[in-house]
């Protein structure tokens, strides 16, 4: 499953049988993910891991964004790997796409760890540079004052390979996205 604004790879099972058989791997962690985010910022290293444990916020503490999902020591534990693979500067700020590898499969888990690592996701309504965006977003719909605070009409995550079983499926990085990076030539860009 992805979250709702992700684009890329989702494995749909045709049977019930294939359905248990690749529930049960990726349950015993024998799926390996990769995605391409697009965050903002430089991190210090090109190789990076956050191992922080997930919550959903509103368990401990008021939150107005019922799935909004933050590092907390009573959370379920969580383990990302991120390798960047490339750097960028554009007239808001600077980028960098980034390669993350989840190593558990938590709600949110890339976009939250990212955040809580400095590195936001671009266009992230959620966990970006204010909760409020997503608000905004759900009440307003897709403003100007929207653009200018989110950059995206989307947050920058894409599911580029999944590997099971013996089988790999991938997904080169969706124009909009490979638009955003700044020698973007209309192609279908960088993949996992």
């Amino acid at each position: 499953r992805l979250d709702r604004e992700t684009s890329g790879v989702v494995l749909a099972a045709k049977s019930a049988e294939a359905a248990r058989r690749f529930g049960l791997a990726m349950q015993n962690r024998e799926a390996e993910k990769r995605y391409l985010a697009v965050a903002a910022g430089w991190p210090a290293d090109d190789l990076f891991a956050v191992d922080a444990p997930i919550r959903r916020r509103g368990e401990v503490e008021p939150s107005p964004i019922w799935v909004k999902q933050i590092v907390h020591p009573g959370g379920a534990p969580c383990q990302t790997e991120f390798r960047v693979v490339r750097r960028f500067e554009r007239p808001e700020g600077r980028f960098c796409l980034i390669e993350a590898r989840p190593l558990t499969g938590r709600m949110h888990q890339i976009r939250v760890h990212l955040a809580h690592a400095g590195f936001p996701v671009a266009g992230d309504k959620i966990y970006g540079p204010d909760e409020r965006c997503y608000l905004d977003f759900i009440e307003t719909g897709w403003t100007a004052d929207l653009q200018r605070r989110l950059i995206l009409r989307r947050h920058a995550l894409h599911s580029c390979a999944l590997a099971i079983g013996g089988h790999r499926w991938e997904s080169p990085l969706p124009a909009d996205l490979a638009a955003f990076l700044p020698d973007a030539d209309g192609g279908p860009g960088p993949g996992c």
